[in-house]
């Protein structure tokens, strides 16, 4: 069970990646119906994948791996899960944006979006790439035992 949850784990982590990276090459083009309809549902497949990473995290930290006490005391872990809860929360500034053109995407209208809110979207993006390395930095020394 527990290489089940560590594959999955991968699988989510690998999704989110790749939702950030779609949407890193989408913001920075024209907005069109078809790249405003894109970055709607990758956000939506970047957030279904950052929940169940999550979850599935947790999962392995509570009842799989070395459990809770190891996790909750290692400094790359606690760093690893601060980043991610933080760009998750910043996260929501591109969703809350995305979501909003619904209606203009109903009516067949490109999205309008100030110079200034793209700037910041642009911001929370590289962002999350940032974080990303920062995560795995930190796997990368916890695999290796080390920062606790």
């Amino acid at each position: 069970m527990s290489t089940l949850f560590a594959f999955l784990h991968h699988v989510c982590a690998f999704t989110l990646v790749s939702a950030v990276a779609i949407e890193f090459t989408l913001i920075r083009q024209e907005l069109t119906l078809v790249s405003a309809r894109r970055l709607q549902v990758t956000d939506m497949v970047l957030g279904i994948a950052a929940g169940a990473l999550f979850i599935i995290g947790l999962s392995r930290v509570f009842f799989f791996e070395k459990g809770s006490d190891y996790y909750f005391h290692s400094h790359a872990f606690m760093t690893k899960f601060a980043v991610f809860i933080v760009i998750g929360l910043l996260s929501i500034i591109p969703t809350v944006e995305f979501l909003s053109w619904r209606a203009a995407l109903r009516a067949a209208q490109v999205p309008s979006i100030s110079a200034k809110k793209l700037r910041l979207i642009t911001a929370v993006i590289h962002g999350e790439l940032l974080a990303i390395v920062i995560i795995l930095l930190c796997a990368a020394i916890m695999a290796r035992g080390g920062w606790v």
